[in-house]
């Protein structure tokens, strides 16, 4: 067995542990990944050892505290993190909303980092909880700035959720709403995640043209009308742009923050 083949399967264990299946027996991860006992519970050693899984009562096993402690040092060293937080704290003091950072990785949603200003989050999603790939501006704002390679199969695959929505239910038609969406640099979504709930979501480039992630607002809809909306959109957009100006920059460059240009 090669070292990458044994890295892809130690890393298929982890990938098991999900929101809906948050606990495993041996018995089911060698039922789950057809690894004999002898593969599995050498695995299974080498997890518990370095902390990324530790056992429960009962011969079940969950993920462990190496998570958690590699959740701290991300936020540390995350430079979108660390450059993206003071615009949230911007947004939130402006607006009565919550505002996030999302990252995109493979074909997954993440908030990594959110603010709120309201007595309760408005957002279904909190930091590290995948969201919906084919709903809301988050997924829109970043599958809009995709390779068309790259976004018509993701279209595709998603062609009833899209249909659902109202976006169109050809792919043509949905790629109509796309580039819609790449001219005025800001995608907005009404209820589509959250009900009750506007979203404005721009995109974050690094040094590429290829989006990395998502700042988006979500605001309740009784609290928002047309001129917050564009206010908050030239707002958003422009954070957003200021952001991803900054993480093309030098990693050991001070980074001066830039305010948020407001619309009188």
């Amino acid at each position: 067995m090669s070292g990458t083949n044994s890295a892809d399967r130690i890393l298929a264990i982890l990938d098991v542990f999900t929101e809906e299946r948050l606990e495993w027996t041996p018995e089911e991860l060698m039922a789950e990944l057809g690894y004999s006992r002898p593969t599995l519970y050498r695995y299974i050693k080498s997890l518990k050892e370095t902390g990324f899984l530790a056992s429960m009562p009962g011969g079940w096993m969950t993920l462990g505290p190496r998570v958690v402690e590699m959740d701290y040092l991300m936020q540390k060293s995350d430079r979108l993190v660390c450059l993206g937080e003071p615009y949230l704290k911007q947004l939130c003091d402006h607006h009565p909303a919550s505002s996030l950072l999302v990252r995109w990785y493979g074909s997954k949603l993440l908030c990594v980092a959110s603010e709120c200003s309201t007595p309760n989050a408005l957002s279904s999603y909190p930091r590290g909880r995948p969201m919906p790939l084919a709903r809301g501006a988050i997924s829109r704002a970043i599958m809009a700035y995709l390779p068309r390679r790259q976004l018509e199969p993701m279209i595709s695959e998603n062609l009833s959720e899209f249909a659902s929505i109202g976006l169109g239910s050809t792919c043509d038609e949905v790629m109509i709403c796309m580039k819609q969406i790449r001219r005025q640099g800001v995608a907005i979504a009404y209820g589509e995640v959250t009900p009750g709930v506007v979203g404005i979501a721009a995109p974050i480039f690094s040094d590429s043209n290829a989006p990395i992630a998502a700042l988006c607002v979500t605001i309740e809809a009784r609290e928002t009308d047309e001129k917050r909306l564009q206010r908050i959109s030239d707002e958003v957009r422009s954070a957003a742009a200021n952001i991803s100006a900054e993480l093309g920059k030098y990693p050991n460059q001070t980074v001066e923050e830039k305010p948020i240009r407001r619309q009188a």
